[in-house]
């Protein structure tokens, strides 16, 4: 069976090495002052109801191209003007075809908090990506040893980024909850197998609910119906969602309908 996780992340070191030679940590630090920051984990403790991290991506491995005439700016617009907290933006480039640059022409048009949705393996790449002016930076614990985890967070906290821990099983959600000052997010996708269940929230929730920051449901949320099974089941209302808002022909239809499961 492939590991799509090991792939990705071999390419990923790979391409950070020739980024690396072409970008000095100095050139980084200089392009982070052009840009304007925002709180992402503020904006989502502070939102009383559902907090939708809506994501613009073009692709990715298990569903292959989501959206052909793909725009990442109107997929912004789209979601700014019909009430996502947070914006996830994929910005690994062979397996989803996103671009950092995604960032940079989002932040100039609107102000919300953004993820860059990434495979970090290297602290180098919280500057890299803090200068397309990202707000946030993810962990993806299985793709990497506890003390590269300990490192990349370090060094996302000294830059002033929120920092989401994504887990997938109940030993990677033991391991995040040192994170204190971290949200976790629970991906229901296995990164290894691509196989999805929403129940993976549930399961992992009895392990993460006394973290202090805030709980997110990750992957595999295809209507309203599901995110409110899983609120009802643990009362997390934070969903990162991508595919199904992608995909649908009315996405400020189900942006509202998602929103509107706590009401």
């Amino acid at each position: 069976m492939v590991n799509f996780l090991e792939k990705i992340v071999k390419e990923k070191k790979h391409s950070l090495e020739l980024i690396k030679k072409e970008k000095s940590l100095d050139y980084l630090e200089k392009n982070i002052k052009k840009h304007k920051f925002f709180n992402f984990k503020e904006r989502i403790e502070k939102n009383k109801g559902v907090s939708l991290i809506s994501e613009i991506k073009k692709a990715s491995p298990s569903a292959g191209t989501l959206v052909n005439n793909f725009n990442h700016l109107n997929i912004a617009k789209t979601y700014v003007e019909n009430g996502a907290s947070c914006l996830s933006i994929l910005t690994e480039e062979k397996f989803f075809l996103g671009k950092l640059e995604f960032i940079e022409d989002v932040k100039k048009k609107f102000e919300i908090p953004i993820l860059a949705k990434d495979f970090f393996v290297d602290p180098y790449q919280v500057a890299l990506s803090k200068s397309y002016g990202c707000d946030c930076i993810l962990i993806i614990i299985a793709a990497m040893d506890e003390g590269q985890a300990d490192e990349i967070y370090s060094e996302a906290l000294r830059h002033n980024l929120s920092v989401i821990v994504e887990v997938h099983d109940r030993k990677e959600a033991e391991m995040a909850l040192k994170y204190n000052k971290a949200l976790i997010g629970i991906n229901n996708r296995n990164l290894k197998t691509l196989e999805v269940s929403i129940n993976n929230t549930i399961s992992i929730f009895e392990i993460v609910k006394a973290h202090k920051g805030p709980l997110l449901s990750e992957s595999g949320i295809k209507d309203e119906k599901d995110a409110a099974y899983i609120y009802e089941k643990t009362g997390i209302k934070n969903f990162l969602i991508g595919e199904s808002l992608l995909k649908s022909d009315k996405p400020t239809e189900l942006m509202k309908k998602f929103i509107q499961i706590t009401q």
